[in-house]
């Protein structure tokens, strides 16, 4: 069976931790931040981790 590619729009999106986990970016960054509180501001720019139930559609889609 041949390799998979790996989907580059995946990659620049999600990174893989040391641990295994995938580290992904937080939504609703783009536009109308000057609507959104400091705190809420905060809170984005902090990254989060991809869900258990997406975990494994991911992976594959990072397969290299």
């Amino acid at each position: 069976m041949p390799k998979l590619k790996t989907r580059r729009a995946a990659a620049k999106r999600f990174k893989k931790t040391a641990n295994g986990k995938i580290k992904r970016n937080k939504a609703y960054r783009g536009h109308f931040m000057e609507k959104k509180s400091s705190d809420q501001k905060s809170n984005l720019r902090k990254g989060g981790y991809v869900a258990k139930a997406d975990e494994k559609r991911v992976k594959n889609m990072l397969a290299s």
